[in-house]
């Protein structure tokens, strides 16, 4: 097995990571927006921003696993 593949196997898992917060962060704003429906536009915005640099990381992490399997010889 080549030692690149693995590498670009581990590196996929960041989105594994972002998904995962991104399912709390967006539990944790609904929860907030029950407890407090006036507050709902300042969390919507917050979870959007979050969630924006979670997914900055799974795409990072898949670029990642790109360049290992078809760039690095």
């Amino acid at each position: 097995m080549d030692i690149r593949l693995l590498g670009a196997g581990i590196a996929v898992l960041a989105g594994l990571g972002a998904g995962i917060g991104i399912g709390i962060a967006t539990g944790k704003a609904v929860e907030g927006i029950s407890r407090q429906p006036e507050a709902s536009g300042k969390i919507t915005t917050t979870l959007l921003i979050g969630a924006g640099f979670a997914e900055a990381t799974a795409i990072y992490g898949l670029l990642v696993s790109i360049l290992l399997i078809f760039v690095v010889k």
